[in-house]
C-alpha cells in the first residue's frame, strides 16, 4: 500500500502516491497561473526523493502557459537533480497543448506510449 498525502488550492487537488521506486502525483482541475505555484512547490520537494515523479494528468481537465511552464521547469529541475519527470493520461486536449509548443518529444513516454503505470 503507497503512502498517500494531499494538497490542494480550490481550483487544483494534488495527490501524491509513494512507491517504492516512484513517486506518482495525481493532479485534479485546472493547472493555470493562479495555482501553479502550488504544483511547482510540492514536486520540487519530492525530486530528491526519488529518481522518479511521475505526474498523473487523469482529472486535469485544463491547463494554460504558466501550467505548461511550470512542468517544463520540473522537467528540467528532475533532469539537474539525476531524476526524471514522466506525464501519463494526458487528456487530447492537453495532449494537443504539448503538441503545439512542440514539447511532447520532450516527454517521449508519453509521447510514445500514452500511458505508463509504475
Amino acid at each position: 500500500m503507497p503512502d498517500t498525502t494531499e494538497v490542494s488550492t480550490p481550483a487544483l487537488t494534488l495527490r501524491t502516491h509513494k512507491f517504492e521506486n516512484d513517486i506518482v502525483v495525481q493532479c485534479s482541475g485546472v493547472l493555470t497561473s493562479a495555482n501553479s505555484g502550488l504544483l511547482k512547490t510540492h514536486v520540487k520537494d519530492l525530486i530528491p526523493q526519488t529518481k522518479c515523479v511521475v505526474l498523473d494528468l487523469t482529472e486535469l481537465s485544463r491547463m494554460d502557459s504558466s501550467g505548461l511552464g511550470t512542468i517544463v521547469a520540473l522537467y528540467i529541475s528532475a533532469k539537474n537533480a539525476g531524476s526524471t519527470l514522466e506525464l501519463i493520461n494526458l487528456s487530447p486536449r492537453i495532449r494537443e497543448l504539448f503538441g503545439l509548443t512542440n514539447l511532447l518529444s520532450v516527454f517521449e513516454t508519453c509521447g510514445r506510449y500514452g500511458t505508463r503505470l509504475p
